[in-house]
């Protein structure tokens, strides 16, 4: 049976901007991978899934997929945080195509778990997003066949207008984060009649006292001064 053909440069274009508008409309910077998981995984013919994972200085890996087989081979290799093709994308920022990865030398730990989901060739394209993270954008294919290179032009362009997107989402929280906090503090002078300096030591030590981050912390003030209005 033919293969489908990549997306003519028309359809390409079309592809982008559906991935701009649906990024930019997302409700949360996790919703936004989400949805990239999504839509890469039926972008480019013959993928199975789509796998993202990013990783922040210090924190854990991000990781999102979507796709009726791999998520076992996302679960070992990013549980393990050391190996895989797309770690590998992402610590050499450059795209790493793996033929048959169920029986691929460099990735023992991955074989066992590629041959039993059915999975064979993996393109990792690697993430860049200044602000923050690097990582790397997975598509998965059940057949030795894929990817093309009309497939790895698709998901190179995928993963390079995610980056541009992605950074402006996380722009858009820390700025949303900064006005959240800024309001709260207003609320805890207008109710303790304090400073602003002893309102940011209110504010952080509810938070240290709660466990929680002060960006919540803030967002918890205020629903609960908009319900007291």
């Amino acid at each position: 049976m033919a293969v489908p053909a990549s997306p003519h440069p028309v359809e390409l274009a079309g592809l982008l901007h559906e991935l701009t508008a649906l990024l930019l409309s997302a409700e949360s910077f996790p919703q936004a991978l989400e949805r990239l998981a999504v839509l890469g995984a039926g972008a480019v013919p013959g993928a199975v899934r789509c796998s993202i994972v990013l990783i922040g200085e210090g924190g854990p890996l991000t990781h999102v997929g979507h796709g009726p087989a791999g998520a076992a081979i996302d679960e070992i290799q990013y549980a393990a945080g050391t190996t895989g093709p797309a770690l590998e994308a992402a610590r050499t920022r450059s795209t790493v195509t793996v033929p048959d990865l169920s029986t691929d030398a460099r990735w023992p730990d991955l074989a066992e778990a590629a041959r039993a989901e059915g999975i064979h060739a993996v393109a990792a394209v690697p993430l860049d997003l200044p602000r923050a993270d690097v990582g790397a954008l997975s598509l998965y294919f059940d057949t030795v066949e894929g990817p093309g290179a009309d497939d790895l032009l698709t998901a190179m362009a995928l993963a390079n207008q995610s980056e541009l997107l992605l950074d402006e989402l996380r722009r858009r929280d820390a700025l949303s984060s900064g006005a959240a906090v800024d309001r709260a503090i207003g609320v805890i002078i207008a109710q303790r009649g304090c400073g602003v300096q002893e309102a940011y030591s209110v504010l952080r030590d509810t938070a240290q006292r709660l466990g929680l981050d002060r960006h919540a912390v803030a967002d918890r003030l205020i629903a609960v001064a908009a319900r007291n209005a």
